[in-house]
Formats: structure tokens, C-alpha cells, sequence
């Protein structure tokens, strides 16, 4: 093995690493190695090769860092009497992003970038290496371009999220009409993904299709907000058109299930790698609006890839704890440690097209052609790792609610 001099990490000391990678799987007495931002050799810790520096981490599991491919960051204002009231049963409605809108378009840049910059920090130090945010609460065009250019200096995947709902005062058609001219326009340059939220109170089927073929034709991938507080065409829509994923879930048909496991399927049966929908689930965002849990466990047992992710935003899930969602989807959503560990970080890079058969398959959209792939400990891939302060990865389900991260590498640099 050839190394770069001066430039290999050598990682010891790990009693479980989780690589989610299905022909090594999980090893106990491991290392890793490090050269510049990618990983080079895994394996078995008395097998290990030298390298210029290393570090001993003194009996502590490792991860891939969470890939979180659902998250609101770019917002000013607060929810929390909003909050308030649901607890105390009153029901959600889409409606509450109106004040999270207003509160936004009053904020100056130099406060947006700052609080932005803020929740990326509180992701990292709870392991997460790869973030996903939406523009939404704009909705003009000078403003959904301003929350787009923010969010791009802080994340790698950015999602124009123009049809969060349609603004006070303005005709559904005509609103829509915007979306998908001047606006998409606007903030294109500096989105890779389009996100519409179809459901009722918030756009209709026709109206999201408009919105998405719009965004397809000017080069953005697809996600779509489905299914989250009834029964709906999201999901049906986001297989039709190719859609990257569906996220909520909370609501879904047999029919439904059975689209998502076969979305991914080809001509003759096989698996088009990186062409399926994957069904992403938010179970902090399902605790705060007290929904019904999306069905994770009936999607994975009958085949289809899902995501776990953190949905941060200020009305129904102002959290960006990964490890929390992963404990949530192991005590209360039937899944296993390994499976949620899965969804949190191969199935988020699965969502966003960033892992390596996505990637290999060209079908990220705006790919660079340089893009290491994400979400698995394995030589090639992005040197993200996310340490806990525990033997094992199950401690994050078996100690609910502890600061459980130790230690975090992001490409290679060690930022915790």
C-alpha cells in the first residue's frame, strides 16, 4: 500500500467498528487507516500497517458519521408556544411555517449565516459529518435565493424547497407559477435538489408535479415531503417521477410500501444501483407532532431502502441529534442497532446519491466528478467517522439520551 508521506492516520483501539459495509461487516479489535481525506485499509487491528501518526482510542466503538439528509437549517424565529399547544393536544398544521417565514425574511444575512453556522456546529458534535438543508422559508424569490447562498457555504447538498407552502395573500396557481419560473431561476445555481411538500393544506399532486418536472428540466434532483399527516399521492408521485427519496412516511398504503421496495428494480428483475426511492423516516419529527410512527419496520422487511434523518427545524422536530433518532427508531420503531445505524448513514447517502453506487451509476445530480462516496467505513470512501464514548453501538439505544460522542473525523481531519 502506498501512502501519502506525512499524510496517514492510523486508527486504533476500537473494540466495534460498524462499517455498514456487507462483505466486512462488523469487526471488534479494528483499525483504520487514514491517508488525506479517504479511508485506505480496514481491518483487523494486529493486521494494521504502519502509518505516520496514530491514535489510540482506548476501547470505544466507531461509526460512520450520520449522513442527515432532511434538515430545515436556514431559519430565524421560534416555535416553541407553537409547541406548546400541540402538547397540550392541539393538532399539526402546515400553516406554522408562515411565522417561521416572516421572522426569516426580517433576518440579515450576517444573522442567518450565523445561526446556520451554529446548528451545523451542535450536528458535528453529535457525529453527523454529512448535512442536507432546504430553502422553505423564504418563498420570494430575492429571499429563497438568499437562504439557498447561505446554506451552500455550510453544507454540501442543498434543496430548493420553494413549494413549502403557498405564502398569505397569494393565489395557489400564481404562487406555483413563481416556484417554477423566476424562482427556480433565482436559486438553481445554488441548489443541487427540489423538495415540494404535497399534502394537503400545502400543494396538491398536480400542483407538485408541475413543481418537480420545473426543477427536473433545469437539472435538480427530486425528494418530495409525503404522506406526513394523512393518507396521499407523495409517494406515488415520487416513484412516477424518479424522486431521490419521500420523507415523513408517516401514512402509507400496502400499495405505497410495495412501490417504495419495487422502485428500485429493473427490467429483468435486478436492482438499478442508485435509481430507487428511498423512504426516509424522521422520528424526532413524528415524537413532537405526536403522529404515528412511520412504518420502518414493514418498509425494511418487505425490501425498501430507508433513511433515518433529523428534520431540524423550529415548528415540529427543532433538533439536529441523530443519535436520539436512532435510538427512537430502535426503542420505539422495531428496528434493529444495525439496521438503524443503516438508515442513518448509508441510507441518508443512499437519499442524497452520494454513495458509492449512486455515484458510480452517475446518478447524483450536479455530480463534480471528484466526490468521494459517503455513508460506510471501507477503503475509498470518505474518511468520516464518528467515535462514541462506549464499547458498542447498541449503547445508543441502551443509554438514551447521553452525550455519547467522543470523537469525530470529517474527510479525514479530526473536528471533535
Amino acid at each position: 500500500m502506498n501512502l501519502t508521506p506525512g499524510g496517514a492516520q492510523l486508527i486504533t483501539g476500537i473494540t466495534e467498528l460498524v462499517t455498514v459495509d456487507e462483505e466486512l461487516g462488523t469487526l471488534h479489535d479494528a483499525a483504520v487507516v487514514i491517508d488525506g481525506d479517504r479511508i485506505v485499509w480496514v481491518g483487523a487491528a494486529g493486521g494494521a500497517p504502519a502509518a505516520d501518526t496514530a491514535v489510540d482510542l482506548g476501547g470505544r466503538a466507531v461509526l460512520p458519521g450520520w449522513v442527515d439528509s432532511h434538515t430545515h437549517l436556514v431559519f430565524d424565529g421560534d416555535r416553541s408556544g407553537e409547541f406548546a399547544a400541540r402538547m397540550a393536544g392541539e393538532p399539526y398544521a402546515a400553516g406554522g411555517i408562515g411565522v417561521t417565514t416572516a421572522a426569516t425574511r426580517a433576518a440579515a444575512d450576517t444573522r442567518l449565516d450565523a445561526l446556520v453556522a451554529s446548528r451545523v456546529r451542535e450536528a458535528t458534535a453529535g457525529g453527523t459529518t454529512y448535512l442536507e438543508t432546504k430553502t422553505g422559508y423564504g418563498l420570494t424569490v430575492a429571499d429563497e435565493q438568499r437562504s439557498a447562498r447561505i446554506a451552500a457555504a455550510h453544507v454540501e447538498d442543498v434543496t430548493f424547497l420553494g413549494a413549502h407552502l403557498v405564502p398569505a395573500g397569494l393565489d395557489a396557481e400564481d404562487y406555483v407559477e413563481e416556484v417554477c419560473g423566476p424562482m427556480l431561476a433565482a436559486v438553481a445555481p445554488h441548489a443541487r435538489w427540489a423538495d415540494v411538500f404535497c399534502e394537503e393544506g400545502a400543494f396538491t399532486a398536480e400542483q407538485s408535479r408541475r413543481v418537480l418536472t420545473a426543477c427536473a428540466q433545469a437539472g435538480l434532483g427530486l425528494r418530495v415531503h409525503g404522506n406526513q399527516l394523512g393518507p396521499g399521492e407523495g409517494v406515488a408521485l415520487a416513484v412516477e417521477l424518479g424522486a431521490a427519496s419521500v420523507d415523513h412516511c408517516n401514512h402509507l398504503t400496502d400499495h405505497d410500501i410495495d412501490a417504495l421496495a419495487s422502485s428500485g428494480a429493473g427490467s429483468a428483475g435486478g436492482t438499478r444501483a442508485g435509481h430507487e426511492t428511498v423512504a426516509t423516516v424522521l422520528p424526532a419529527c413524528d415524537l413532537s407532532t405526536r403522529a404515528p410512527l412511520a412504518p420502518a419496520r414493514q418498509l425494511l422487511d418487505a425490501g425498501a431502502r430507508v433513511a433515518i434523518a433529523s428534520n431540524c427545524n423550529p415548528g415540529t422536530s427543532y433538533t439536529t441529534s441523530m443519535n436520539f433518532c436512532v435510538a427512537t427508531a430502535v426503542l420505539q420503531m422495531g428496528l434493529s442497532i444495525e439496521e438503524a445505524v443503516t438508515a442513518a448513514t448509508l441510507g441518508g447517502a443512499r437519499a442524497l446519491r452520494r454513495d458509492q453506487e449512486s455515484l458510480a451509476a452517475g446518478t447524483r445530480p450536479k455530480a463534480t466528478g471528484d466526490e468521494l462516496p459517503v455513508g460506510r467505513i471501507t477503503p475509498g470512501h470518505r474518511a468520516d467517522l464518528h467515535v462514541l464514548d462506549a464499547p458498542a453501538a447498541i449503547y445508543l439505544a441502551y443509554r438514551p439520551g447521553m452525550p455519547l460522542t467522543h470523537a469525530v473525523w470529517r474527510a479525514g481531519h479530526r473536528l471533535l
